[in-house]
């Protein structure tokens, strides 16, 4: 007998709530990113059929709220305070004499937790749902932001009334913590922005501040923001008498709580936090820019009190800035693959922690403008993990020093120059532009895309200057000849350029959709769109209203696609690519595959003996299978090679049927 529509609906939604807090705050996923995809499928199927059965907390309605054109204020119910700061060994310890002396104890145990350098939010919870998103704001009055919050995988839609156990089943509670953009998320955004040709963000914390006050929360959801919570907001109570079981607590209600933190009983175990992480900063995914100090005992915080603006329970140790004061030589023109012509400050050379900086972004003329930045200025450079050093101000401006204008005509090319009404960034309109050439081989070549080691920027440099290559389809028009005659060039390396190149005609359909630079299609957009379409040839011809309805594309992406593939020499360098025989799926005008395989689940495992586990991947795909990465009471099949490794024995365990690639074939009718 079938389940009632509502009670599919609801089990859907708790088995996509277990999978998104393994996958996005355990970090431990049980099932594959496709079979995900398709649980989401289907419950938006469900729904989509079923509209009155739609709740706020659903899963789907991460994504799916609609623009607004304001954000509403709201009163914080305990005000936001800021934290004060100390920069010295000798704050700290007379942070803690202050502690102790108020608390009247002769030791204070504390909590060291990372200091994130992203954005205060509150998150207001009502019998177990979540109901409204505020930033911090002035710390008394926040913005609502509800609909781009629920964007963020990290935060819970909704507590289960089992969780909520623990809690004592309070009517309504309020958790904090900070959103922030990791570094990859950052980088691939810049990425996509100079792909769209605009112009860059200049850090991961002013990224995030600015996505959440964007006014499309679908926008939003594909800039991949993370949260992490640290506090509960409760009646007095239900509140845990330390904040360290507060952490624990918040963990096991299903918040995303940062593992990197300390219980240190004393004032030395907590200095010994502080200089820890300072030295393995650079090792995180994420920005920090200290550590948070708070007295473990919550009960003292009522005993200790606040000032007007800040906890006496809590304090912020800031670390050194990477930063140091150097003398502007020279401002020019970089012109990176989509035209655009970035500012760089050329530097005479200084050390930033530990790392010999000369050169340093100034991201466009507007924040040329603000900084006001010339030509021998003394400034202030920043460096932060990954990101290009950066000018953050003017120390000294020098008696003679020389304003920077934008070149009227490329510096690459000589073509012309322009600034388009209503943009900040200024672009070169030459499509046949050396630079941008060069750039957009060294995309396509990379460790991401077709995977082609060897080429670096001395030879796209050569490649594009002497004409051999025009566009990122004649690398596989090249020869060994042409190659060897090149500077640096000797037999060998150019024998490994050519196997790299012909090599990577076996790059999938992802990695082609990425190399391609098309406008905000990154790594993740790239698989998404590949399963979707499984051939080059169908997503060129879809239009915007197919492609937004594919799982995480949004108006932009669309919009982005679409025109990429409208533009003829991006249909030139299309058919080249063809002829040269890349792997563009399955492409729309070959016969029908019978779908043999229709619905069954196979996982791989050893060496197969007649083909790759790409070739296999995809002709059990072809055939109407899926195949997934790990092994799980739904798989149907496991191919087993030789040395198969430990998915065979779970397999067993789990009564899973193993089968070989001659039963495999027999299967899809190939014997």
């Amino acid at each position: 007998m079938a389940k009632p529509v509502k009670k599919e609906i609801e089990e859907l939604r708790e088995r996509i709530r277990y999978h998104e807090h393994r996958y996005y705050v355990l970090s431990d996923p049980e099932i594959s990113d496709p079979e995900f995809d398709e649980l989401m499928r289907k419950l938006q199927e469900l729904e989509k059929r079923n509209p009155e059965l739609v709740t706020p907390d659903s899963p789907t309605q991460r994504v799916g709220g609609a623009a607004t054109d304001e954000f509403p204020k709201v009163r914080h119910r305990l005000p936001m305070l800021s934290l004060d700061n100390t920069f010295s060994m000798e704050d700290l310890k007379e942070f803690d004499r202050r502690v102790r002396e108020l608390s009247g104890r002769p030791r204070v145990e504390y909590v060291g937790e990372l200091k994130l350098d992203g954005l205060s939010m509150a998150l207001i919870y009502e019998k177990g749902k979540l109901v409204r998103g505020v930033t911090r704001g002035d710390g008394t009055t926040g913005e609502d932001v509800t609909a781009n919050v629920k964007t963020i995988r990290t935060v819970p839609l909704s507590v289960s009334p089992n969780r909520l156990e623990k809690l004592g089943r309070p009517e309504s509670f309020e958790v904090r913590g900070e959103v922030i953009m990791p570094q990859k998320a950052f980088l691939q955004l810049n990425r996509e922005r100079e792909a769209a040709g605009q112009p860059k963000f200049a850090n991961p914390r002013n990224s995030a501040a600015g996505t959440m006050r964007l006014l499309d929360p679908k926008t939003v959801a594909e800039r991949k923001l993370d949260m992490f919570h640290y506090y509960l907001l409760v009646d007095e109570e239900r509140r845990p008498q330390a904040h360290w079981e507060t952490l624990d607590l918040l963990a096991g209600m299903g918040f995303k709580v940062n593992p990197h933190r300390r219980l240190c009983p004393t004032l030395d175990d907590l200095i010994g936090f502080i200089n820890e992480w300072e030295t393995r900063r650079s090792d995180l995914d994420y920005e920090i820019d200290g550590i948070v100090i708070k007295v473990n005992d919550t009960r003292l915080w009522a005993t200790l009190g606040s000032t007007a603006k800040s906890p006496r329970w809590a304090i912020a140790f800031k670390y050194p800035a990477r930063q140091a004061t150097t003398v502007v030589l020279n401002i020019r023109a970089q012109v990176g693959r989509t035209g655009i012509l970035t500012p760089v400050a050329d530097l005479d050379p200084v050390d930033v922690g530990g790392v010999t900086v000369s050169h340093a972004t100034l991201h466009n003329m507007d924040e040329i403008e603000r900084l006001n930045v010339r030509i021998g200025d003394s400034v202030l450079i920043q460096r932060a993990g990954e990101v290009i050093p950066q000018v953050v101000k003017v120390v000294k401006h020098a008696p003679e020093a020389r304003s920077f204008e934008m070149p009227g005509v490329c510096p690459a090319c000589g073509g012309s120059v322009l600034r388009a009404e209503g943009e900040v960034a200024w672009r070169c309109v030459n499509a046949a532009c050396p630079a941008q050439l060069k750039e957009a081989l060294l995309h396509f070549a990379g460790r991401r895309a077709m995977n082609i080691d060897g080429m670096g920027e001395a030879l796209a440099d050569q490649l594009v200057d002497q004409g051999l290559v025009k566009d990122a389809a004649d690398l596989y028009s090249l020869s060994e000849e042409q190659l060897t005659a090149l500077e640096r060039m000797g037999a060998k390396s150019a024998a490994n350029i050519m196997e790299e190149i012909q090599g990577s005609k076996a790059a999938d359909l992802p990695r082609v959709l990425f190399a391609l630079g098309i406008p905000f299609v990154g790594e993740r957009t790239a698989q998404l769109l590949a399963e979707h379409f499984h051939s080059l040839d169908r997503l060129a011809g879809a239009g915007q209203e197919e492609l937004e309805n594919v799982f995480e594309i949004g108006t932009k992406t669309a919009q982005g696609i679409v025109k990429f593939f409208s533009l003829e020499r991006n249909r030139k360098v299309v058919e080249k690519l063809r002829a040269a025989g890349l792997d563009f799926g399955r492409a729309s005008a070959k016969p029908a595959v019978a779908q043999t395989l229709s619905g069954k689940l196979f996982v791989l495992t050893g060496t197969l003996a007649g083909y790759s586990r790409d070739d296999v991947r995809k002709m059990i795909e072809d055939a109407g299978g899926r195949v997934t990465g790990s092994v799980s009471k739904k798989t149907d099949y496991v191919v087993v090679g030789e040395e198969p490794g430990s998915k065979l024995e779970k397999a067993r365990a789990l009564g899973v049927k193993a089968i070989d690639e001659g039963e495999l074939l027999k299967m899809m009718g190939k014997t």
